[in-house]
C-alpha cells in the first residue's frame, strides 16, 4: 500500500515546551493526516522519553537519538557541545540501536554566542565525526543540524563518507546546498520558514511549510506533500519498510 499524507522528518517531541500537552500534540498531528513523526533528541536526558513515545505510538513516532552541537535548555545558559557530552549518550545509542530510525539530532552550530573559538568549533567537529562513524557502523541515516555552518557540515559529512543524510533547516548558500544534493543528501524545511511567533514547530504545522513551498514554486500543495513524503521514505529506509506494507 502506498504512503499518503505529509511526514514530519524532524520534530522535538521531548522538548520542554511540549511536556504538558504532548498527547494533544500527537492527536492533532493524526487529525491533520500526518503520516509519521521522526522524533530527534538533543542530549542523552531526552533519550528515554523519545523511546517511550515510540513504544506508546508504534508505527507513528519513530525515534532518533543523538547529541546536538548546542547543549543546555533555554532560557538557561547554552553552550557548545563537548566530547564529555557524548559519554552518557553513546552507550544508550548502542542499547537502543535496533529501535532507531536514525542518529540525530547531530551536526555543527557555529553561531558566535555558542562557538566563538576555534577550539569549540574543533570539538564540535570531533563530536559530529564520532556520531557519523557510529551511524555508519550501525547502518543508520543521520538527522543533521547545520546553523551558521553549512559548508563545514557538508564538507565533514562528505569527508567521513556519510551517505544517508537529512539536513534540517539548512541556512547555507544555495551553491553549498547543491554540493549536498550532489552527494545524495536531503533537506527539510520547517514551519518556522514563515517566521511567525504564533506558529510552534509542532508536527501538525508541517502543512504550513508544505503550503509555503507550494506557493513559492507555483504547484499544488498535494504535489509538495507527495514528493517530500517520498523523499523522506528514501532518506529513512526503515520508515519505508514500516509504512509501505
Amino acid at each position: 500500500m502506498g504512503a499518503a499524507g505529509p511526514l514530519d522528518c524532524h520534530c522535538h517531541l521531548a522538548a520542554p515546551d511540549f511536556e504538558r500537552d504532548i498527547e494533544d500534540i500527537l492527536e492533532e498531528a493524526k487529525k491533520a493526516k500526518v503520516l509519521a513523526l521522526v522524533a530527534v533528541a538533543e542530549h542523552s536526558g531526552e533519550f528515554e522519553k523519545i523511546i517511550q513515545l515510540s513504544e506508546r505510538y508504534p508505527g507513528f513516532v519513530f525515534p532518533c537519538l543523538g547529541v546536538h552541537p548546542v547543549q543546555g535548555i533555554p532560557p538557561e545558559e547554552q553552550c557548545s557541545v563537548t566530547l564529555k557530552d557524548l559519554d552518557a549518550a553513546l552507550p544508550l545509542i548502542e542499547l537502543y540501536k535496533d529501535r532507531l530510525l536514525a542518529v540525530g539530532e547531530v551536526g555543527l552550530d557555529f553561531t558566535p554566542r555558542f562557538a566563538s573559538t576555534d577550539e569549540q568549533k574543533q570539538e564540535q567537529r570531533q563530536v559530529l565525526t564520532k556520531q557519523i562513524q557510529l551511524a555508519k557502523r550501525l547502518d543508520l541515516p543521520l538527522n543533521v543540524h547545520s546553523r551558521s555552518a553549512g559548508r563545514p557540515t557538508i564538507n565533514l559529512l562528505k569527508e567521513q563518507g556519510a551517505e544517508r543524510v537529512l539536513l534540517h533547516a539548512f541556512d547555507g548558500r544555495p551553491s553549498v546546498a547543491m554540493e549536498g544534493v550532489k552527494a545524495g543528501y536531503f533537506f527539510s524545511i520547517p514551519p518556522s520558514i514563515i517566521r511567525s511567533e504564533q506558529v510552534r514547530n509542532e508536527p501538525k504545522n508541517i502543512l504550513i511549510a508544505a503550503e509555503y513551498i507550494a506557493k513559492m514554486k507555483g504547484i499544488p500543495v498535494e504535489e509538495v506533500i507527495q514528493v517530500t513524503t517520498q523523499n523522506a521514505l528514501k532518506a529513512f529506509p526503515k520508515l519505508q519498510k514500516c509504512l509501505l506494507k
